[in-house]
């Protein structure tokens, strides 16, 4: 189902959904007619085949989906190294986020299948293939857990692109990342109604408390260090009521496909052009070692 395609002079723009006939997840469960989220912007352009040859994929962050390619607007808009004049960009909602196929819009909740960044990777790879018949992509830029597909693609399908753009990510779930994502996987097995029927205030709760938790990630650790203990509790109160309607169980299954993300072995399987980006104060990542082992591993 397509909600809107328009063009405007040769600029293609396109929001929808798209059904794929069914998706086999790595474990074999397999679910039927799964949908996807996409928005596209930008110029395809075709060869004698009539195969597109200059598609971009952005994958979003975690709290992201479809729209976040928006958020590029500085690095897409009209003059910028990845004009939408020049390229195809396209952005999907990945596997587990709404509107894609996830726990909460399936109506699955705890039922719906365990999955992988291999998972996430072939389920993108799938909808570019039935939907617009491509099956190579001329580069990939992905964005904290969007830069985990981007690793992931990367490794698994290394002729699958020219080149990779990866910013505040890395190439495996190790030390403060595990032990947070370790913590959180606690806090919800700990909770008696996660396994209810009913999705009641008790999970919200729940959602709150990890929301504040997860909030330690955003600032720099300059920031940190400047704001009084106050302004900490009213950035972490606002930011948990942003995430407020995050669903549990869409937010546990990311979670356990962060956590069990791990891609050492299999760096040096990248063939593409890559560029990774770390600001140096961030507080998630760091130049020391997620940045500086590639020289050896790629």
């Amino acid at each position: 189902m397509v909600i809107f395609i328009f063009k405007n002079s040769e600029v293609v723009y396109d929001y929808g959904k798209f059904t794929l006939d069914k998706f086999e997840f790595e474990n074999g469960i397999v679910i039927e007619n799964p949908e996807v989220e996409f928005r596209v912007k930008g110029v395809p352009k075709y060869d004698e085949s009539g195969n597109i040859t200059n598609a971009i994929l952005i994958c979003h962050k975690y709290d992201g989906n479809c729209s976040s390619i928006d958020e590029l607007y500085s690095i897409t808009c009209e003059g910028a190294a990845f004009d939408y004049n020049k390229y195809f960009l396209i952005s999907i909602s990945s596997l587990g986020t709404p509107d894609s196929c996830s726990p909460s819009t399936t109506g699955l909740r705890y039922k719906f299948p365990e999955y992988t960044f291999s998972d996430k990777v072939n389920f993108k790879k799938q909808f570019l293939k039935e939907k617009f018949n491509i099956e190579k992509v001329l580069g990939l830029i992905g964005t904290g857990m969007g830069g985990y597909e981007v690793y992931t693609w990367a490794c698994e399908y290394p002729d699958f692109m020219d080149f990779i753009v990866i910013v505040n990510s890395s190439f495996k779930t190790n030390g403060y990342r595990y032990a947070v994502s370790k913590a959180i996987e606690s806090i919800i097995e700990s909770s008696d109604d996660f396994y209810s029927d009913i999705y009641n205030d008790s999970l919200s709760r729940t959602m709150l408390s990890i929301n504040k938790i997860l909030y330690t990630n955003y600032p720099s650790r300059k920031n940190f260090q400047k704001m009084t203990n106050d302004e900490i509790d009213i950035l972490m109160e606002n930011h948990a009521e942003d995430q407020l309607f995050v669903d549990i169980y869409d937010f546990k299954l990311q979670n356990y496909a962060i956590m069990n993300f791990n891609l050492e072995n299999k760096i040096s399987n990248i063939k593409a052009k890559t560029l990774v980006i770390i600001p140096v104060d961030e507080m998630y990542f760091s130049k020391e070692y997620d940045i500086l082992p590639l020289e050896d591993l790629i």
